[in-house]
Order: structure tokens, then sequence, then C-alpha cells
């Protein structure tokens, strides 16, 4: 039955109005752009391609063999890609591949395919894996990939058609990447992904699983309640903590600040990797949503920005109405977006330690915490989701 209701989901996948963008429905349902459709934010490129946005998409005609990858890893998800290449276009997307340190991606992960003339793995095969069966491809038009990753669970169609399932265990995290070899010109748009297999961190009813945390300087203490399905505070300083700590994790939750007069931009932020107890440790996904003249220009680092750290690129929420915030925490990268639209990336330098405001990069499982920042604090939290990142194991490195 779990796997009829991810059929179901990825039939009912919908695009949106124009490339790059999210419908307000995706945005709610949990769908990221991996791709702004004006910059190469958050990715990386390896290799010597040439990669350089163009029209609104991802492009790579010239310099070397190589790869773009994400900053971020992912696990479980759906994944829609829309791609551009000739008859004789050769190229593909990584799934769950490593870094080139440990290897290479289509050994460290899987390769989907962009190859129509290959004999044995046609577009939409894994290759080396699972050979797809031949469907539509349309050359030098746009065609469509989407692709559920499941844990070993795997379902690609291409252009709406399914063209392969299978079950490979082979990897189960890692960063997803766009190919170029020489002379086979290629370009990517409307890159977007769905984390699966999110828990619930609230059951919507009370506060089980959570703890308050005061600060010793308040004067009042926050006023944490549960009504209609949100968890609701007001006042502060203090913050409410998870019983149980995580580590690398895609979390994703909704957000309404309420403002009580015109110029008021409740403060507040989502910690984690925290210490058990302590008021607002480790790292801070802010909750501010104010900006100076250009939503380009935030205060206090804006809604999604890495406190103290990386300033959000963009205000994209708006107080009085709920937004969803995503944060992926794997090792030393953090990466937020808020409605889908990715605002931080950034990699901790910092020597390893347990104090983020000590410049320490903190690794360590801790307790994730939403917190209540002053006494004109006014907030509600619902749909508080969470899926643990996997190791990737011994052999192959993360």
């Amino acid at each position: 039955m779990r796997f009829v209701i991810l059929n179901v989901v990825l039939a009912a996948m919908l695009a949106p109005a124009a490339p790059n963008t999210l419908a307000p429905q995706e945005a709610a349902e949990g769908w990221i752009l991996l791709f702004d459709g004006e910059t190469l934010f958050g990715w990386t490129s390896e290799g010597q391609a040439q990669w350089r946005v163009q029209d609104g998409a991802i492009v790579a005609d010239t310099g070397g063999p190589g790869w773009l990858r994400t900053n971020s890893e992912f696990a479980d998800f759906l994944l829609v890609c829309e791609f551009r290449t000739g008859t004789d276009g050769n190229s593909g997307i990584f799934l769950r591949a490593a870094k080139p340190d440990i290897g290479a991606p289509h050994e460290t992960g899987y390769e989907l395919q962009i190859w129509n003339q290959h004999p044995e793995f046609p577009t939409g095969s894994l290759v080396n894996h699972a050979r797809a069966r031949r469907a539509s491809f349309r050359p030098n038009e746009w065609n469509r990939f989407e692709v559920l990753a499941n844990g070993t669970h795997w379902i690609v169609k291409l252009n709406g058609e399914r063209v392969l399932e299978t079950r490979d265990s082979k990897s189960r995290v890692g960063y997803i990447g766009l190919q170029f070899n020489p002379g086979h010109p290629v370009a990517f748009r409307n890159i977007k992904l769905r984390p699966l297999n999110l828990q619930p961190l609230f059951n919507g009813r009370d506060l089980s699983g959570w703890r308050p945390v005061d600060s010793p300087r308040a004067k009042e203490p926050p006023r944490w309640t549960v009504r209609e399905g949100m968890i609701h505070v007001e006042g502060g300083p203090g913050h409410l903590e998870t019983e149980s700590l995580f580590q690398d994790f895609v979390l994703q939750l909704d957000i309404r600040t309420n403002p009580q007069q015109p110029d008021h931009h409740p403060n507040s932020g989502v910690f984690f990797r925290g210490r058990p107890g302590e008021l607002w440790s480790g790292y801070e996904a802010q909750i501010r949503n104010e900006y100076k003249d250009d939503p380009s220009n935030p205060v206090d680092y804006g809604t999604g920005g890495i406190y103290r750290n990386q300033a959000a690129r963009r205000i994209i929420a708006q107080d009085g109405e709920f937004f969803t915030m995503t944060v992926v925490a794997r090792g030393r990268h953090l990466a937020t977006w808020v409605n889908g639209f990715p605002v931080a990336d950034w990699e901790d330098p910092n020597p390893v330690g347990t104090n983020v405001r000590k410049k320490e990069a903190v690794l360590e499982p801790g307790t994730i915490s939403l917190q209540a920042h002053d006494p004109t604090t006014n907030l509600d939290f619902k749909r508080i989701r969470i899926a643990p990142l996997p190791e990737r194991g011994p052999d192959k490195g993360r």
C-alpha cells in the first residue's frame, strides 16, 4: 500500500505556471527549488565543464568533462528535472553520488541516463543497474524526468511515461548532479525536489516529546500552548526543545509570525544540534520577515539566514501568513529554503567543537528547538516533521 500511495503522489505532481518556480500548493507540500532560474547558488562545479545560466536554464557547451552537483545531500525524494539536448546528446543526472575524492559519481551513486543512442542503457536507465524501456525522447526540445527514490525503490518517468521501475541498494544518500560530456551541449531547468519519509515531531494535540527551557533573565517565561493543531507561543525569552537528538536531517515546518502592529516583525528562530537544556545553543535558522529598502537586504540575517554566519539572500515570507521552512543539515553543510526558494547555503569552516557561538563547528547530534525571543514574541508552528539522513557507510565515505 505504501508504494501505491507513492505512485499516486508521483503521478499527481503539479507543473508550476513557469519554469523554475513553485506553485503555492507545491511550496505548501514541501517542494524545494534546486535551481532558482537565475544563479548557480547551491551548486558546485566538479571537473572542467564550463557551466552558466542562460535564458533561465543551466547550460554547458564548452570545457572538458565534468558535473555540477548540489551542495546539499538527499536520501529519499521525488525529483523533477527538465533537460534539452540534441539527437546525439550524451549526458545524465547523478543521484545519491559522493564527492569526487570518494569516487566517480556514477560509481558512488547512480547515473540517470540521457543518451538515446546507447545500445544497452537508453535515456531513463540507471546506467549499469537497470535498463529503461525506450520511450518518447524529443531532441532539441525540453524533456521532463520525474524520479522517485524511496529507499531501494526507484521509479523513472520520461515525458509522462513510466520507463523504469526497479530496486537497488548501492547508495542511500548523496548529491544530485548534472553531467556534461564535451561535444554534447546540454541544458537543464525546472529542477525541484520533494523530500520523502519525513516523520512528525509534533502530534498536533499536545507537547509530548518537547520540553520548555526558560531564560533565567526572563521576567515572565514564554507561554507555550497547543491550539487548532498548532504550537502557539507568546512572550519570552526561552525555547521549546525536542527530547530526541538529531544530527543530519531534512527538517520542514510551517511557521506564522503574528505582528501586533504594522511595524512589528516578530523575531524567532529554529535551533538545531543544540545542547539539551541550554538556552539557544547550536545553529539557528533565523525567523524575521523584515528588510531594509529591498527584500534582498534583510534585517538581522532575515528568515532562513544562518544566524551569525550567513544572511538570507532574500526575504520570501510575510508576517501574518504561514510559510514553509526547509532545513538540510549534513555534516558541516547547512542549507535553508523558504517556501521552496533557496535562501542560505553555508559550509562551516571552523574547527570541530561544541559551541557555535565560539566559532566551533558542531557536528554531533543535538536538540531541535523553537525560539521565544522576547516579550513581543507571537508565533504559530505546525506540521513539524523530520527525516534523518543515513550514513553513507565506511566503504564509500561521506
